[in-house]
């Protein structure tokens, strides 16, 4: 058994894609799930999260801080990982990813300058740091930003 072939138990998951409240014959006819009197039964049951009146944890817990929406999520690779392709080739994003550098480029990948870079490289990337585009530049090649 591997994690890829694990499935719940035979019978233990149910559908919920069937229509309440069309007759008995249909299995969910009458109160249709909902059992018999009490708020939860009636419409205009409570919507979620609410807690009876009492002050619902999602008010009772601070608000901390600042979440800003326009965040980008950039990769950072630093220059010993550029090593692994060879003398005068062309390094993109695309080909990070074929190298298993890079899994996921997200938002975009930026070069740092981190480690020592003895090739002389094409490298296309969002972003370069200063030590970067230095060292890249110093042995000949070319740091440019897509």
């Amino acid at each position: 058994m591997e994690l890829s072939n694990l499935r719940p138990a035979e019978g233990s998951k149910h559908s919920d894609n069937f229509r309440r409240g069309r007759g008995h014959g249909s299995g969910n006819g009458k109160t249709a799930g909902k059992g018999h009197k009490g708020q939860k039964a009636r419409s205009g049951a409570p919507r979620i999260g609410f807690e009876g009146g009492q002050m619902p944890l999602y008010r009772r817990l601070p608000k901390r801080g600042f979440k800003n929406r326009n965040t980008l999520n950039i990769v950072a690779i630093n220059l010993e990982a550029l090593e692994a392709f060879e003398d005068g080739s062309t390094v993109t994003v695309e080909t990070l990813i074929e190298k298993g550098i890079v899994k996921n480029p997200r938002d975009g990948v930026k070069i740092l300058g981190n480690g020592e870079l003895t090739k002389k490289l094409n490298v296309t990337a969002n972003a370069f740091s200063a030590s970067a585009k230095e060292k890249i530049e110093a042995l000949g090649g070319t740091a440019e930003v897509k």
